[in-house]
């Protein structure tokens, strides 16, 4: 199963706060509207996403090439989504919790 790139997403209170934190840590933004509340930052391989008012909580998030062939893999094993893309056709997301409640987002772009 290709789950694509993984990233973090933070749930940030000030964008422009925690942009400028992490630019320290060499982040630069390489995606994103800052009027709409977001960025993805990248340092390397490693990517966080920055959100403001979006979730409620810290997501780990893999954005797969076709997250319905993800969600069709993960129901057959017994795992249900809690939140997904009504309909079947196209790119979807989808969150889904592990065992320890820990909210994973899996986003086709």
């Amino acid at each position: 199963m290709d789950l694509g790139n993984f990233s973090i997403s933070l749930a940030v209170k000030d964008l422009a706060a925690s942009q400028a934190f992490y630019a320290a840590f060499g982040f630069s933004p390489i995606h994103g509207e800052p009027s709409e509340g977001w960025l993805i930052l990248q340092n390397g391989d490693a990517k966080i996403g920055l959100f403001q008012g979006m979730f409620e909580d810290n997501l780990l998030t893999f954005n797969p090439p076709d997250a319905r062939a993800v969600e069709r893999a993960l129901l057959a094993a017994g795992h249900t989504p809690t939140k997904r893309t009504e309909g079947d056709e196209g790119p979807c997301h989808f969150t889904i919790a592990d065992p320890d409640g820990n909210p994973i987002l899996v986003d086709q772009h």
